[in-house]
C-alpha cells in the first residue's frame, strides 16, 4: 500500500511539474517534446597545466579545460552533477545561451539566481535544452571563468529534422585569452584604490581549443626549474583538425576571452556563417571572423585545396594594440601528419584598427530567410545604458549610466520571491543619462558616480529596447569593444551605428524585417547597438559586459520580470545571506 502511495505521489508530482513546464512553454511558444535525459558528473578541481606552454593552476572539470562536451537534442534534459574539489573556493556554472525556461534557479549565476557551490559540496542542475545551435558553458563566479572552467554546449535537431545547410562533418572550437597571473592577482589589482590600480593587461597567449604557444625564452625572469616553461611539452602543441579533401565542415567557433576581441581565419579559405547564437544566418562568405567573448558561431569550410599539405588556422587581437602574439593552430588535410607544419607564413591578420570591417560584420549578420522572428513593431520602454569608466569612492571602476553594479549578498531570484526587500537597493538604476549635453569622445569627470545593487523592474510580457551607448574611456581618444550577454532571453539586433544615438532619427533605420536574434551582442568603439527583447521569461536575469575584468568591475545590470509566475525555489540554491532563513 506505501509503496503503492509513493508510487502515485511521484506520478502526481511529475504531472505537476509537466503542467508547469507545458504552460511556460505556451506562454513563450515554446514547442513541448519529450526528450531524452543526458546525465552528467563533473568534478572541478585545481590541477597544474601547461596550455601554452606556461605552468600553472588551471581549474578543470573532470581534469580538462576546455572541459568535456555536452552533446544533446533538441528537447532533452540536462543533468550536471557538479561536485566542488576547488578546496578554499566557491563556484558556479553558467549554461551560456540557454534560456532556462520553467527553471530560472539553474542559470548558474551567482548572486543572481542561486547562491555559490561551497567546497567540498555537490550541486544538480537541470534543464531542458529547447532549440537547437551552439551554446557554452562556464564558471559565473568572481572571474574564475579565466581559470580554465568553460566548455561547449551542441543541441541537435530532433530525429528526422535536417539544417538549412549541408555539411559532412561537425567540429566545435573555443577561443580563449590566456594569463599566466592567477584570478586572485588580477582581483587584487582591480579592487585596490585609484593610486594603486593595475589592470590585468594584455594576455600572455591565445589559446585554440585549450592549445597555444608562449615565447618561454622571452621570461624576464628565467626559472631555475624548466618545467615552469617548456616549449617541448606535448600538452602545447598546436591545435590540429584534420580534415578529409573533398568534404565541408561544419565548424562551430566560440569565443571566451577574458579580455579580447578577436579574429579567425583559415588560410587560403573561405568561411560561409550559417549560424550565430544558436539561429540561422543568411549566408555571407568572410575571409576573417570577426568574435567577441560570448558569441558562438557555425561557419562551413570545404577542404577544397591542394591536399599535399596543411595549412594555418590563426586568430588574432582586434580592437586593442595587444602585445598578444597570435594564436596558432594547424588545419590539417588527411593523411599528412597532424603535427606537419605548414609551408608558409601564417596569414597576419586584419589590422587591430579597423573598426569598420568589425562593423560590417555586424550589419551583415541577418536572420535566414524561412527562419525568421518577426520582432514587435515597437517598444514599450526603452532603456538607454551609456558604458562609462568612473572613479567611485576613490577604486576605478566600470559603469553604466554612472551606475556601478555590485553583487548582493543574497540573490535576487530568492530576494525576488521571497519579498526580502532590505536585501537590495529598492532604487532602480536611471533608465538614460544626460542626452543632450554628455559628450561621448571626451574623458568625462563622472563625478556623480555611484555604486548600487538596484536593477529594473520590467512588467511581464511587455516588449523592451535596450540601446547599448558606448563613450570616451578614462584615458583621451580611447575607446573600448564591450560585448553584452543577456541571460534567460534571446534579443533581436536591430541596429549598430557611429557616434551618439539619436533618439529620433536612428529608429527609423532600425532592421524590422529580417533582424537576427542573439544573446551577445558588441557595441563598438565610440558607437551604439540597439536591442529589442521581451520580457517573456518569469525571473531574474544578468545583462553584462562578457570581459571578466569588466564584469568584476562594475559593468552589469540585472532584470526581473514575472516573478510571481516562479515556481517553487529548490533549497539546493540557498545558504547564503538572508536565504539561510528561508525554509524551502
Amino acid at each position: 500500500m506505501a509503496e503503492h502511495l509513493q508510487r502515485n505521489h511521484g506520478v502526481v508530482f511529475k504531472s505537476a511539474v509537466a503542467l508547469l513546464v507545458c504552460v511556460l512553454c505556451l506562454i513563450i511558444e515554446v514547442p513541448v517534446v519529450e526528450g531524452r535525459i543526458r546525465h552528467y558528473k563533473w568534478e572541478l578541481k585545481y590541477e597544474y597545466k601547461s596550455p601554452d606552454c606556461f605552468k600553472k593552476l588551471v581549474i578543470t572539470v573532470n581534469g580538462l579545460s576546455p572541459g568535456p562536451t555536452i552533446r544533446a537534442q533538441q528537447g532533452d534534459t540536462i543533468i550536471v552533477e557538479v561536485t566542488n574539489s576547488l578546496g578554499t573556493e566557491n563556484t558556479a556554472i553558467h549554461w551560456h545561451g540557454i534560456r532556462q525556461i520553467g527553471t530560472p534557479w539553474y542559470d548558474g549565476t551567482e548572486g543572481v539566481t542561486q547562491c555559490p557551490i561551497l567546497p567540498g559540496d555537490t550541486f544538480k542542475y537541470q534543464f531542458v535544452v529547447d532549440r537547437p545551435g551552439t551554446y557554452l558553458y562556464h564558471a559565473h563566479y568572481g572571474m574564475q571563468r579565466e581559470a580554465g572552467i568553460y566548455g561547449s554546449i551542441r543541441v541537435a535537431l530532433r530525429d528526422g529534422e535536417s539544417e538549412p545547410f549541408a555539411y559532412d562533418y561537425d567540429r566545435s572550437i573555443i577561443l580563449n585569452d590566456w594569463y599566466h597571473k592567477s584570478t586572485y592577482e588580477h582581483a587584487v589589482g582591480l579592487s585596490a584604490p585609484n593610486s594603486k590600480f593595475a589592470f590585468v593587461g594584455e594576455p600572455q597567449s591565445l589559446l585554440i581549443q585549450g592549445k597555444g604557444r608562449f615565447n618561454c625564452s622571452s621570461l624576464t625572469t628565467p626559472s631555475l626549474d624548466p618545467s615552469v616553461c617548456n616549449a617541448s611539452n606535448p600538452e602545447c602543441s598546436p591545435y590540429a583538425m584534420t580534415m578529409v579533401p573533398g568534404k565541408t565542415y561544419r565548424l562551430r567557433i566560440a569565443s571566451l576571452t577574458a579580455l579580447s576581441a578577436l579574429s579567425f581565419e583559415i588560410e587560403g579559405h573561405n568561411m560561409t556563417v550559417v549560424e550565430a547564437d544558436g539561429h540561422n544566418v543568411e549566408p555571407f562568405v568572410v575571409k576573417n571572423l570577426f568574435l567577441y567573448s560570448g558569441e558562438t558561431y557555425s561557419v562551413l569550410v570545404k577542404a577544397d585545396q591542394d591536399p599535399s599539405r596543411n595549412y594555418w588556422i590563426t586568430t588574432n587581437v582586434v580592437s586593442r594594440n595587444a602585445t598578444t602574439p597570435p594564436g596558432l593552430g594547424i588545419f590539417n588535410y588527411y593523411p599528412n601528419h597532424p603535427r606537419r607544419s605548414p609551408p608558409s607564413v601564417p596569414p597576419a591578420g586584419p589590422a587591430w584598427n579597423n573598426v569598420r570591417a568589425r562593423l560590417d560584420q555586424s550589419l551583415a549578420i541577418k536572420a535566414r530567410q524561412g527562419f525568421i522572428h518577426t520582432p514587435p513593431a515597437t517598444s514599450d520602454r526603452v532603456i538607454v545604458l551609456l558604458n562609462t569608466q568612473n572613479t567611485v569612492n576613490g577604486v576605478v571602476r566600470w559603469s553604466v549610466n554612472n551606475v556601478s553594479f555590485n553583487h548582493p549578498h543574497t540573490p535576487y531570484l530568492i530576494a525576488l520571491k521571497e519579498n526580502l526587500t532590505d536585501t537590495f537597493d529598492q532604487t532602480p538604476p536611471p533608465d538614460g543619462y544626460d542626452f543632450v549635453n554628455y559628450d561621448i569622445y571626451k574623458v568625462q569627470n563622472n563625478t556623480n558616480g555611484t555604486t548600487s545593487n538596484g536593477i529594473y523592474r520590467l512588467k511581464f510580457n511587455t516588449t523592451v529596447d535596450i540601446i547599448l551607448q558606448n563613450a570616451n574611456t578614462r584615458n583621451p581618444n580611447n575607446s573600448e569593444t564591450h560585448p553584452w550577454h543577456l541571460h534567460g532571453h534571446d534579443f533581436w539586433v536591430l541596429g549598430h551605428g557611429e557616434g551618439k544615438f539619436d533618439m529620433f532619427n536612428d529608429p527609423k533605420k532600425y532592421n524590422l524585417v529580417n533582424p537576427i536574434m542573439k544573446n551577445t551582442v558588441p557595441v563598438h568603439l565610440y558607437g551604439w547597438t540597439a536591442l529589442r527583447f521581451k520580457a517573456d521569461n518569469p525571473g531574474a536575469w544578468a545583462f553584462h559586459c562578457h570581459i571578466e575584468s569588466h564584469f568584476y568591475m562594475g559593468m552589469g545590470v540585472v532584470f526581473e520580470s514575472g516573478i510571481d509566475k516562479v515556481g517553487k525555489l529548490p533549497s539546493s540554491i540557498m545558504g547564503c545571506g538572508e536565504t539561510r532563513g528561508v525554509r524551502p
